[in-house]
């Protein structure tokens, strides 16, 4: 079901917490920064921290040549090294780390640390939202935000709405995305919910195909931007993603589903281990500059 989220009216102004400054954290902190949200962004890693300021600032100053948003919004961040930090904060959007164990522990310290009113987002790429609302005592309050990357350019949320999300808790998060001027696919949950559920099983096909010596990267991309007029092909929106995350994603689904069309291909995991996870490191299915 797909929510125009533009008209609805916002929620009181106050900081949103931010958990994770990787890729997506440091894209949902900038969307929010320069919505005029203020936001307190967590971060234990002192170099990631570092180099999540960084990459804030660059991207600011490429977002505003680009006409999207000012480039003097970084004054708003907060950034902390511990969650403890929101213990006033009463909306939260977890960006750690596709890992269950990890995420699970985190929401359940987050359980007891922010006040009864807060939100707790996660923007999972797989783990099913009942598993992480679980582990808290307000499970009504959870729900998935999984934005698309690079965050400030997609203008589309895939919301997934889990069993117990009460729809209070919807119209806070419908609100707070209208605010980005975003808009909201709203789906039900489930292991790698609508997008991923299809998306890595393309990719993984994709790969195979490599391994086959079906076709090379490039001709199979091809076939899928020339043929069928896609803005990137599989191994192309892989290489986006991050070919490490896109490999957790398929673990978790993998272990979710009992699926093993989700098992990485001989050459994407060689990939990851050599350290070519994509655009991120100037290689991945392809080369960039």
């Amino acid at each position: 079901m797909t929510e125009n989220t533009h008209d609805a009216a916002p929620d009181r102004a106050e900081p949103v917490g931010v958990v994770g400054a990787g890729t997506m954290g440091v894209g949902v902190c900038q969307s929010l920064i320069q919505s005029g949200v203020d936001v307190v962004l967590v971060e234990p890693d002192e170099v990631a921290a570092d180099g999540a300021r960084e990459r804030l600032a660059q991207s600011l100053r490429l977002t505003k040549l680009l006409g999207r948003g000012p480039a003097r919004a970084g004054g708003r961040v907060h950034w902390a090294r511990s969650p403890e930090a929101l213990d006033e904060v009463g909306f939260v959007i977890e960006c750690a780390p596709e890992h269950r164990d990890l995420k699970e522990s985190l929401f359940a310290r987050l359980d007891r640390i922010c006040p009864p009113r807060a939100v707790f987002a996660t923007c999972t790429s797989a783990i099913p939202v009942t598993l992480l609302a679980a582990r808290t005592a307000r499970p009504e309050q959870v729900l998935g935000l999984h934005f698309m990357n690079p965050v400030p350019l997609k203008d589309t949320v895939e919301v997934v709405r889990a069993e117990a999300t009460s729809q209070e808790t919807m119209n806070r998060a419908l609100a707070l995305l209208g605010r980005l001027g975003k808009e909201a696919v709203v789906v039900a949950d489930g292991p790698g919910f609508v997008l991923n559920r299809v998306l890595m099983t393309c990719i993984a096909q994709a790969a195979a195909l490599v391994d086959e010596g079906a076709a090379d990267g490039a001709t199979v991309d091809a076939v899928f931007e020339k043929c069928l007029g896609h803005p990137m092909g599989p191994l192309r929106t892989a290489d986006l993603i991050g070919l490490d995350n896109v490999m957790d994603t398929m673990a978790v689904l993998r272990e979710q589903t009992g699926d093993d069309r989700y098992a990485a291909p001989p050459s994407f995991a060689a990939l990851v281990a050599a350290g070519h996870l994509g655009r991120k490191t100037g290689k991945g299915f392809h080369v960039y500059s």
